[in-house]
């Protein structure tokens, strides 16, 4: 018997895993996800990201059995959140911080939301990946930044509006292209703040 047959297919699996560094994970991570934006989920293939980054389309499949776990792998890594580390001690700043950061980053961001936008409805765990990835740690982060100005009585915990904030500022994000065509940018962002989130909140 070999020692390979001895250790069995699972740690075979795991040992061809293992040859692929983080760097070189994270290459193919950005390269899916690039050409998802650009080219949109159904035209991306394995063959095609692996030809974009110079390896085998074996090596991917033996990482990922197919192109919904590996996108779902690619935006689970992703794991940056814009909202996190706001706290400058007044809820109306920290609203205006949130809106220039969701700007520096809503064109790749929002590309990427209407990108998979049908994939979504095929495939639930797609679906979740990108929940986790992209809404949920944000919403997590805007919430604290709401809880901080409640805590410190900027706003009462009742107030009406408070559930609608996060609906209010990703909301926009994903309307305005479909309106004008444009993305919204960090100046955008902030005049809609300052002209719709921080008067619901009455901090004007």
């Amino acid at each position: 018997m070999t020692s390979q047959a001895a250790e069995g297919p699972e740690t075979v699996v795991a040992s061809r895993r293992s040859k692929i560094t983080p760097e070189r994970e994270r290459e193919f991570f950005d390269a899916v996800l690039e050409q998802i934006r650009e080219c949109g989920y159904e035209s991306v293939t394995m063959e095609g990201v692996a030809s974009s980054t110079r390896c085998s389309k074996s090596t991917l499949y033996r990482q990922w059995k197919n192109k919904p776990q590996f996108v779902a792998a690619a935006l689970r890594a992703r794991g940056r959140v814009r909202f996190a580390g706001i706290d400058t001690g007044s809820l109306a700043e920290d609203l205006r911080r949130a809106a220039r950061a969701a700007g520096d980053w809503s064109g790749k961001d929002t590309k990427l939301l209407q990108a998979l936008g049908s994939a979504m409805t095929q495939d639930a765990e797609l679906a979740q990946a990108l929940r986790e990835a992209l809404v949920h740690p944000e919403i997590a982060a805007l919430q604290e930044i709401l809880d901080r100005g409640v805590a410190r009585g900027e706003i009462p915990a009742g107030h009406p509006a408070l559930e609608f904030i996060p609906a209010m500022m990703f909301g926009v994000l994903r309307v305005r292209p479909v309106l004008s065509g444009q993305y919204a940018d960090a100046d955008y962002l902030l005049r809609f703040v300052e002209a719709t989130v921080l008067p619901a909140l009455a901090l004007t």
